[in-house]
């Protein structure tokens, strides 16, 4: 994947608790702010940001997008992988973005992302939460000042 360039918005629906879970959690976890979220299911929601791009509102309610500083956008498993980055959890973004996983992520994303409401009821924003994991105290971070 090309370098991306902060800040990396992500297009969400954060009316799906699973998706509202995961987002906020990397948001903590975004100590450098090179997360910037934006609910595309709100009512207020301004769809002129997708003006000249071919994607459309139902687009981002069907899959996670993300437009990083340069304008570049990313969907699916490349907008995860890079807003798993940005907040800083590295091993889970190269997983996400392993290549030679595509074949069964890929599939498997587009079957979360259509049941993504059922799944939510089902408990799976907890799992995924617990997945994430706490936003590390800057004792654990020594690189980071307090």
């Amino acid at each position: 994947m090309k370098a991306i360039r902060y800040p990396l918005t992500v297009f969400y629906d954060a009316s799906c608790p699973m998706c509202a879970r995961e987002m906020l959690a990397l948001k903590e976890r975004d100590g450098d702010s090179r997360l910037v979220l934006v609910d595309c299911s709100a009512a207020d929601f301004d769809a002129g940001v997708l003006a000249g791009t071919g994607i459309t509102c139902t687009d981002l309610m069907t899959r996670i997008h993300a437009r990083d500083a340069h304008g570049r956008w990313l969907a699916a498993l490349d907008a995860i992988e890079a807003a798993y980055r940005a907040a800083g959890l590295e091993r889970a973004a190269r997983f996400w973005g392993a290549r030679g996983m595509r074949p069964l992520l890929n599939p498997l994303y587009r079957w979360v992302a259509r049941r993504r409401q059922a799944l939510s009821r089902l408990g799976a924003g907890v799992v995924v939460r617990r997945f994430i994991g706490p936003r590390a105290s800057p004792a654990d971070e020594p690189w980071r000042s307090p």
